[in-house]
């Protein structure tokens, strides 16, 4: 009898160590992202750029070049390029670039732009005021937009012995579309009695 108690005992154990465990492998996929996004935020790991909300304090004499790269996924009809594939800009300084966005369709289309900076590394000090990436963009037919990007790299790049043979970063946006929910049908009850 006190052997089947404890097979009994041993296999209740191994039974809630495996729930355990299940339970903890969803709580971790579902926090997965949330806390890698946090972690690239923070550290500018994979050319992820800092948002800021105020220009820096001062402007250095140091340059670098900036250079701009435009990508559109496939089965999206747009059109997507910088209006200037390069510039050269001060540590510091505040810079508006554009980029323009012509929907090639013959119908209205939705899509969402991504982006990241390169070399990797240096999107601890690339920080954007203001951007067009992570926002819906619904374009119709044929319609055409400037999209601006407000940045400028942070002065404290210049003390990071490890950039000093930096001379230029790229700013890369790749757009692909988004799927939009299915309309609903109309009602055939409402659409017939619309009719009379």
């Amino acid at each position: 009898m006190s052997a089947k108690r404890n097979s009994l005992r041993r296999d209740a154990m191994v039974a809630a160590s495996c729930g355990a465990f299940v339970a903890l492998m969803v709580g971790a996929a579902y926090a997965a992202v949330p806390l890698y996004n946090w972690f690239c935020r923070t550290t500018g790991f994979a050319g992820t750029t800092q948002v800021s909300t105020v220009a820096p304090a001062q402007v250095l004499d140091r340059t670098i070049k900036v250079r701009f790269d435009s990508n559109v996924m496939q089965g999206l009809p747009w059109r997507f390029a910088p209006e200037q594939n390069e510039i050269t800009v001060h540590i510091g300084e505040v810079v508006t670039a554009y980029y323009k966005v012509t929907n090639e369709a013959a119908r209205e289309t939705v899509a969402q732009a991504s982006y990241n900076v390169a070399p990797l590394n240096v999107g601890s000090y690339f920080n954007k005021i203001n951007c067009f990436c992570f926002t819906e963009q619904r374009m119709k037919a044929g319609e055409t937009r400037d999209m601006a990007v407000v940045f400028y790299v942070d002065p404290s790049i210049a003390k990071d012995a490890d950039q000093n043979d930096l001379h230029s970063i790229t700013l890369s946006y790749t757009f692909y579309p988004l799927r939009e929910p299915a309309k609903p049908l109309a009602d055939a009850g409402a659409s017939a009695v619309n009719k009379l």
